[in-house]
């Protein structure tokens, strides 16, 4: 960080325990949205199309506020940010209980997308700056937490379900608890205020030392999306498992990239972050290869759980190594980076669809396979300690 920049926390311990909470609340309150969308589908009388078309308002939310979040990180500290980012966050999922009109649950989702990006970027760049108060890996870690809270708040969403209570109830409730839980931690985050220096345009994209951290990025996070979006239709429509057992593939890689992440950082703190991100790589590629080319879902199985733990460790270990960089500030290139990653999180999948249409799931697969070859090309040429 800039030797100019003004930090200041309690204690290592305490920030890093912020940290966990915040990293928790961000996933247990996407969850707990992602339970309800069949509820809210059925409230507003949407067919499948027509959701498809509404929740496309989230990422759009998300990518038109990138660049501000990005400029406001390089004027303000994060732990404001941070603030209001998952103040609104939890507001807005609260209000989706409440919509009426499709346009209203549009506009709903437009600024959940908004307040959850500035949420996102300001709890990694709290995440970078804890990090360099310890002289081990602590950054999987933190995503490992947002796994496991998914877990949570999926499970409750289920339990919840299947008792019948409303989903007036749920999402309020849990915008409530998410609240006041965060104003109960937010003294104990860390305060970075940006120096002069690090004030950069609103709109920047990564420079020459970052492109290969950006593609890398975008590599890891259009294979997680197309698991995701694809896993249950791929064992279902490629591999013709009934639809009881659709999931099956998709339960296991995130069972995979949970655990992965855990185990993140006892190995990176033992072999180092570039071979980390190289057997990553490796791991996707083989994965989906595995998964397209044998037709059988124990294969499959396999080749979702390598994929899984392959894009575990990935995005959190290339913010680490972005947050070092030498040229834009902390907050400045993980915003940049971001911008780009997102990019692969929205369109690959899609383009999964269209070749699917064309040329079949397995293809479709096989040529995303080939996304973890990129991350190995990629990680060739970065250096271990950053940039």
């Amino acid at each position: 960080m800039p030797h100019d920049a003004v930090i200041r926390y309690r204690t290592p311990r305490r920030t890093r325990i912020s940290g966990i909470v915040f990293y928790f609340i961000s996933g247990f309150g996407y969850a707990a949205w992602a339970s309800r969308i069949p509820s809210v589908q059925h409230q507003l009388g949407l067919n499948e199309a027509e959701l498809g078309g509404v929740l496309f308002a989230m990422p759009v939310g998300m990518m038109l506020t990138m660049p501000l979040t990005g400029h406001l990180l390089t004027r303000f500290s994060s732990k404001s940010i941070m603030l209001f980012g998952a103040t609104i966050f939890s507001v807005m999922l609260g209000m989706l209980a409440f919509a009426t009109k499709t346009w209203h649950l549009v506009a709903i989702l437009l600024f959940l997308g908004s307040s959850r990006n500035l949420y996102n970027l300001s709890v990694n760049s709290q995440a970078v700056s804890i990090q360099s108060l310890y002289d081990r890996s602590i950054m999987t870690f933190f995503h490992g937490v947002w796994s496991m809270a998914g877990f949570a708040g999926a499970a409750l969403g289920y339990v919840l379900i299947r008792n019948n209570v409303p989903i007036g109830w749920h999402l309020p409730l849990v915008s409530a608890l998410m609240i006041v839980t965060t104003f109960i931690f937010y003294p104990d985050a860390i305060y970075h205020r940006p120096s002069a220096q690090q004030k950069r345009p609103v709109f920047s994209l990564p420079d020459s030392s970052l492109i290969k951290f950006a593609l890398i990025c975008f590599a890891s996070m259009a294979c997680e999306n197309t698991m995701y979006d694809w896993a249950g239709i791929y064992f279902e429509k490629a591999l013709h498992v009934s639809k009881e057992s659709a999931t099956t593939g998709f339960v296991f890689y995130m069972v995979a990239m949970t655990i992965g992440r855990f185990a993140g950082d006892p190995l990176v703190n033992r072999i180092g972050i570039k071979k980390i991100l190289n057997y990553s790589g490796w791991l996707v590629l083989s994965g989906l290869m595995i998964a397209a080319v044998v037709p059988h879902p124990i294969a499959a199985v396999i080749g979702f759980v390598l994929t899984g733990a392959g894009v575990s460790c990935v995005v959190p270990l290339v913010f680490s190594m972005a947050g070092k960089s030498k040229t834009m500030s902390g907050a400045s290139a993980l915003a940049a980076i971001s911008t780009v990653g997102y990019l692969g999180f929205l369109v690959i999948p899609p383009f999964v669809g269209f070749i699917a249409h064309w040329a079949g799931l397995k293809v479709a697969f096989g040529l995303v396979a080939l996304l973890g070859g990129l991350i190995v090309w990629m990680v060739r040429g970065i250096e271990e300690d950053g940039v």
